[in-house]
């Protein structure tokens, strides 16, 4: 491992996950001591998405690996804004506390509609879009309905957004043993990172006016329970001997397991001092795409039974610069090729320290890399979901 990722991977003191927080002089102020967002009001975009939902559990059910977060609150109201067409059952037998809204970002009267009564609340922007059709779509929904939503939160009065970015508009690492932080500068990877980039922006714009408290979070790949087919897609790959290696595999990427993640969003959502900041929350260190492929192959076969062709695809490096050179000109044509798109990233190193988080936040990530995809296989069996065997 490289030493800026072996310093990153270093035990913080103590190890327990209790959020202690320093103050704005940098002394250490009295320990978080449970999930308190000083209101009832929960708002949560995307409530049916990856994340979204995984969120939604957690503040209905709590997040045992933490002490502040373990126990849930009984008093908190959530609402939830999903899709037209989005079955929302789910989230309505989860609980009958949570109130579902139909709308779409993109529409302003939505969005106020979404936000009406929240004041003093606090709202959990997650929903996006990753993998859209046209290149138009990024910026439709990405920075231009995250506008219409921090504009609706302004006008009711919601007292602060925690705002999900992503790692894309800082680009890829700059060389293979740097990590990013939140000092790291703009280099945003195509249109995805522009348009994440452009409302990380748009955000700070609006928390510089008074009229919000806002925080970004920006969490690099995720993965856990409720995975979209494309997760399931590359663990199929992964058994049957299809997983594409470019170049020695050995470029690491940071990953964000989702109960690692929502521990994050909601200490954002607690901790006074995080107001106008930006945080990376991801597991603990970085893993090489070796290690990624590797675990879940092992736990595949060792846990769940399932035998695997031991094989890789390996490509050379020039594979995803051609992807990069393909990707580029297709969305110069306002087109999106997603496996294109994710084939280009394959060899490239994006990680990221977490150390503002665990000082400022009080983070700290308990699960890594088998633990998290271990409960993920699990959830997919759980599912019924296409794993041959």
């Amino acid at each position: 491992m490289c030493n800026a990722a072996r310093r990153a991977a270093a035990p913080s003191e103590g190890g327990a996950c209790r959020a202690v927080v320093p103050n704005e002089g940098g002394s250490i102020a009295q320990p978080l001591k449970r999930m308190d967002f000083r209101n009832h009001a929960v708002l949560i975009s995307g409530g049916l998405g990856w994340l979204g939902s995984r969120l939604v559990e957690t503040l209905i059910g709590g997040l045992p690996e933490h002490d502040v977060l373990k126990e849930p609150r009984s008093d908190l109201r959530l609402r939830c804004l999903v899709l037209a067409g989005q079955d929302a059952s789910a989230l309505r037998k989860l609980s009958d506390r949570i109130e579902v809204i139909t709308g779409d970002l993109q529409s302003p009267a939505d969005c106020e509609r979404f936000c009406k009564g929240a004041r003093g609340g606090v709202l959990f922007h997650t929903a996006g879009v990753v993998h859209p059709r046209r290149v138009a779509e990024f910026y439709a929904i990405n920075l231009n309905g995250t506008i219409n939503l921090i504009d609706a939160a302004i006008k009711e009065g919601v007292k602060r957004a925690v705002v999900v970015s992503s790692n894309s508009p800082c680009g890829c690492n700059p060389h293979p043993d740097h990590l990013f932080d939140e000092l790291s500068p703009y280099h945003p990877y195509l249109n995805y990172g522009n348009s994440k980039m452009e409302m990380e922006l748009a955000v700070r714009e609006r928390q510089q006016s008074g009229a919000i408290e806002t925080v970004i979070i920006r969490p690099p790949w995720f993965y856990g329970p409720n995975q979209p087919p494309r997760q399931t897609l590359f663990f199929q790959m992964i058994r049957e001997g299809k997983a594409p290696i470019v170049g020695s595999g050995e470029n690491l990427r940071s990953m964000s397991y989702l109960d690692n993640l929502c521990q994050g969003l909601l200490l954002a959502a607690m901790v006074e001092r995080a107001s106008g900041q930006t945080y990376w929350i991801a597991d603990k260190r970085p893993y090489s795409m070796n290690e990624i492929i590797d675990t879940v192959e092992r736990l595949l076969e060792n846990e769940l039974g399932r035998n695997c062709a031991h094989k890789r695809m390996r490509l050379p490096d020039f594979a995803s610069s051609l992807a990069y050179a393909a990707d580029w000109a297709l969305q110069a044509l306002g087109l999106y090729q997603q496996k294109i798109h994710v084939l280009s990233e394959m060899n490239k190193t994006i990680a990221c320290s977490v150390a503002k988080a665990e000082r400022e936040l009080g983070y700290r990530p308990a699960i890594e890399l088998e633990e998290g995809m271990r409960r993920s296989l699990a959830w997919c069996v759980a599912q019924a979901q296409k794993l041959k065997g």
